[in-house]
């Protein structure tokens, strides 16, 4: 072996294979290699970190978008028919923090540093969900510029049936899009920050399916606040209550869309097509997951802003932790005085008067009771009876 040989042999384990940025070349280190991850957030935390931070972001932003969607089914005045369209706004979120964040937490425990599939997952859950998002924010907006600034001929046109056939007609349109750029070569590579799609498929897509629909939301929000604030300026305008209670919902509608587009912007703004190759990796990957965020967080914004909803809310609280009814309570019944003792009462919360009028606690007690006198003019007393009805207040 010659001299140049040996220097060779020597120099070659010096020498760092040369990869491509964000694309790992052995497997067992999962399929990117980069600070930030987009399913296992920043790997400079510590495993224990990111595991608690995604169960609490699942936990408690999947109950609380579980906690939004019953609102409307036992809340009065929330049981309306346009008010199905903010369930399914809660539903998109729900398979965010229900679906992509437990996958994550699922591949922290497994051990592994990312992979494809669960890329591509959060990927296609995230722009699914985004989507409907959108679609749906617009709905919302012409639904309650219909409801508060149009005579009511108009809004009897918006019927149960037509906007859940509206809401399928959402999902399956985000659905076919996501489809086609998930299984065609047309859309851009989130997982490895590549665009090798069609630019006029894609400027369609964000123009009809993005900017169309963002500008018609806020430009009815728009409408509705100016209308309806000019018709407050006279002194003599009453609304009933009925009004003002919508007229507090779509606010709060409004400050939703207004959450969701600065929680998205930025992402989507990084996304553009030239722009995608060029980002960096840590700023893409945290936007990202600071938009997913939302989907945790918009419950809340309803509980604080609406009193429906808050009202809602501690219900179904009191039901899942007290074991209490989700109605609320009613008022006594004048003719519970002249109910015969031998009926049976029944309480919903257990622990109260647990002994029945028969047992050795209220026996002495019922003993040294005197019989209670009647008032004149009206029927002789009624005996009292020896063996007693049990009663139960459970």
């Amino acid at each position: 072996m010659t001299l140049t040989n040996m220097s060779l042999v020597t120099l070659a384990p010096r020498l760092a294979p040369t990869r491509l940025p964000g694309v790992s070349l052995g497997a067992s280190a999962g399929v990117f290699d980069e600070d930030v991850s987009p399913v296992t957030l920043d790997a400079r935390w510590s495993e224990m970190a990111r595991l608690l931070l995604l169960a609490a972001m699942a936990i408690v932003g999947s109950i609380g978008n579980v906690f939004l969607i019953s609102s409307i089914l036992i809340e009065d005045h929330l049981k309306q028919r346009g008010n199905s369209l903010i369930a399914n706004v809660a539903l998109a979120d729900l398979l965010i923090t229900g679906l992509v964040f437990p996958a994550s937490a699922v591949v922290i425990l497994a051990g592994m540093r990312d992979t494809q599939t669960a890329c591509s997952f959060h990927w296609i859950v995230s722009v699914l969900c985004c989507l409907v998002t959108v679609l749906t924010f617009s709905a919302i907006a012409v639904e309650n510029l219909m409801r508060l600034c149009l005579p009511p001929s108009w809004y009897e046109v918006v019927t149960p049936v037509k906007i859940s056939v509206l809401m399928v007609l959402i999902w399956a349109v985000s659905a076919t899009v996501v489809g086609l750029q998930t299984f065609l070569p047309i859309g851009p590579d989130y997982c490895h920050r590549k665009f090798a799609g069609l630019l006029p498929y894609q400027m369609t897509v964000v123009v009809m399916l993005v900017a169309v629909p963002l500008a018609v939301t806020l430009l009815c929000f728009i409408v509705i606040l100016v209308r309806v604030n000019s018709a407050k300026l006279p002194p003599s305008f009453k609304p009933p209550v009925t009004f003002s209670w919508d007229y507090s919902l779509m606010k709060t509608n409004f400050l939703s869309f207004i959450c969701f587009v600065i929680f998205w912007t930025p992402f989507g703004m990084v996304l553009e097509v030239k722009s995608i190759n060029t980002v960096s990796p840590r700023v893409l990957y945290h936007l990202a997951w600071f938009a997913l965020s939302k989907s945790c967080l918009n419950n809340f914004l309803y509980c604080v802003t609406n009193r429906h909803f808050r009202n809602a809310y501690i219900n179904l609280f009191h039901y899942c932790c007290c074991k209490t009814t989700v109605a609320v309570s009613r008022r006594p019944r004048a003719v519970d005085a002249s109910r015969p003792t031998g009926d049976v009462r029944v309480h919903i919360i257990p622990g109260y008067n647990m002994y029945s009028y028969t047992s050795p606690q209220r026996a002495g007690q019922a003993v040294s009771k005197p019989t209670a006198k009647r008032t004149p003019g009206m029927g002789a007393a009624r005996p009292q009876r020896a063996n007693g009805r049990e009663v139960y207040e459970l």
